[in-house]
């Protein structure tokens, strides 16, 4: 790539970042108790800018230097902490943020390739279990030291396309005729979200033990 290009490039990113620091400045003056949207408001800015700046850096990678992106991604799963694993017939998925509301459309799509790297390289090292008739629960992790109006009705986040990247490696069919979804809320040391995939005589048991190790849990 021409270096004009590159500096260019850098330039867009570095004015991004100052508008992002920008962003961060006013969200550490807004009184969060008084004006707790216009807090939300101004954290989801901060936030998706941040996403899009890490996905310009991403971009500029692949294109001007000769480093795989199938590579990059599989460090950028580790870096964003994505976890995968099989134990006991329960296959997990463990993200480093809670899912995006449905109207923030552009905002789930930052982990959708780390994720697919995270699952294909975990299929590489591990066999994979193939489930058809199953359950998939969804636990929404919430920080229990941050505010309770944070938490979100179901309803209101988008969750296709993370299950949709989770099915294409361990679903035959992510039909609603073959597959129970549940969600779950729970109270935890950090944001995040876990996707726990089980054949259907498993719930129960995994339910009631869930029950007993974590704070919290919403009815089902």
């Amino acid at each position: 790539m021409d270096r004009k290009i590159i500096s260019r490039r850098i330039a867009d990113i570095q004015n991004n970042m100052r508008r992002l620091n920008s962003s961060i400045c006013a969200m550490d003056s807004v009184d969060i108790q008084r004006y707790p949207e216009n807090y939300e408001t101004m954290s989801t800015e901060a936030a998706l800018r941040a996403e899009g700046i890490a996905c310009q850096l991403r971009n500029l990678l692949y294109a001007s230097t000769g480093v795989p992106r199938a590579e990059y991604l599989v460090k950028a799963a580790e870096a964003h902490g994505i976890e995968v694993g099989y134990e006991e017939g329960i296959f997990r998925v463990a993200l480093p943020r809670l899912l995006p509301k449905k109207k923030m459309r552009q905002s789930g799509i930052f982990l959708l390739d780390p994720l697919h790297a995270a699952l294909g390289q975990y299929g590489e090292e591990n066999p994979l279990p193939r489930f058809r008739e199953c359950v998939v629960c969804v636990s929404h992790v919430y920080d229990h030291e941050l505010p309770d109006w944070r938490i979100r009705d179901y309803d209101n986040q988008q969750q296709k396309q993370i299950l949709d990247v989770i099915a294409l490696y361990v679903m035959a069919d992510d039909s609603g005729l073959l597959c129970d979804a549940y969600n779950t809320t729970e109270l935890g040391d950090k944001d995040g979200t876990n996707v726990y995939i089980m054949e259907k005589n498993r719930f129960a048991g995994w339910l009631a033990d869930r029950e007993k190790q974590v704070k919290s849990i919403s009815d089902f």
